[in-house]
């Protein structure tokens, strides 16, 4: 397993936020690990970007309201 280094920063204020720094080269290999090459998902992005084109969004204020619908 190869080891990835990150620099993680979090907010002073809440403590809630993070920055999450790296560079390209790991990232590529952090999305390459987690599939985010897969041909399928890269032809779901391409749909999602048609239809914020086309105006079939809604804008969620917390992730527990995809569970909802």
């Amino acid at each position: 397993m190869a080891s990835l280094s990150v620099t993680i920063k979090t907010s002073k204020k809440t403590g809630r936020k993070f920055v999450i720094e790296m560079d390209a080269a790991r990232f590529e290999k952090l999305a390459a690990t987690l599939g985010l090459f897969n041909p399928d998902f890269l032809e779901s992005l391409e749909q999602s970007e048609k239809d914020w084109k086309a105006g079939r969004f809604r804008k969620l204020k917390s992730l527990r309201e995809l569970r909802s619908k």
